[in-house]
């Protein structure tokens, strides 16, 4: 009888050796691997080549560090000085940018989401596409396409960024801010300041939920020097 009694604990100490713990944390799910790193961390440890990237990983770069993750049809490079936090969104990588300057490339609309405070990026097509964002406060942030037009969404509000072109994004602009000079956005005078460019007034963007600014050819070269980094024989 003691015999019996000592197979069946060690049985049952062997049952629930090997049955999952129902209870326990959902491991986290693989979102892309490290391809370059320098001066850069994942969390608090250093970041290596090869090393695989998680959801709800922490990226971080030091002043002359720089990253760059591939996951899935996407890429995405930070440069100094700068930080995110990778997610799975309904299925595809995305990250959220909390400082510094973010570059991805995407090989189509639905590969990679950017989240800076309350706005959202993406690439407007499924062609290959590349777009840069540089976090300047909760408030404000400059958003760059080198290749492929994108979209930038705050709330229910979607204003299109073209190809080789350049803006100062402010988010919740003041009502005399997003009014423009001399009531620019109103009627007819708002399709007019939509197609005046470079050298137009500020344009505004829906319901004043933030206000797109376009800025000058240097930036969008700067921008494009860095960003050449994410281009391959295989583009993106």
């Amino acid at each position: 009888m003691r015999g019996l009694r000592a197979t069946l604990a060690t049985l049952t100490c062997l049952g629930l050796a090997i049955s999952p713990v129902w209870g326990g944390p959902k491991a986290s799910a693989s979102l892309g691997t490290i391809v370059t790193a320098a001066h850069a961390r994942v969390g608090d440890s250093s970041a290596e080549v090869g090393t695989t990237v998680f959801n709800g990983d922490r990226l971080a770069t030091d002043p002359e560090g720089s990253m760059q993750i591939r996951a899935g049809a996407a890429r995405l490079l930070l440069q100094s000085a700068s930080a995110v936090t990778v997610s799975d969104t309904e299925g595809a990588p995305s990250a959220k940018l909390f400082r510094g300057t973010a570059t991805f490339s995407t090989g189509n609309s639905r590969a990679f989401t950017l989240y800076v405070s309350r706005a959202v990026i993406r690439a407007q097509s499924d062609a290959p596409t590349i777009g840069q964002v540089t976090y300047l406060s909760e408030r404000e942030l400059l958003v760059i396409s080198k290749r492929g037009p994108l979209t930038i969404t705050v709330d229910s509000e979607t204003e299109l960024i073209p190809e080789g072109e350049a803006f100062h994004v402010l988010l919740d602009p003041s009502p005399a801010m997003a009014q423009g000079p001399e009531g620019a956005g109103s009627g007819k005078d708002k399709d007019k300041d939509k197609k005046k460019g470079m050298n137009g007034p500020p344009l505004r963007a829906g319901r004043n939920y933030f206000l797109i600014t376009a800025v000058g050819i240097t930036a969008i070269a700067t921008g494009f020097a860095v960003s050449e980094a994410l281009e391959s024989p295989n583009r993106p």
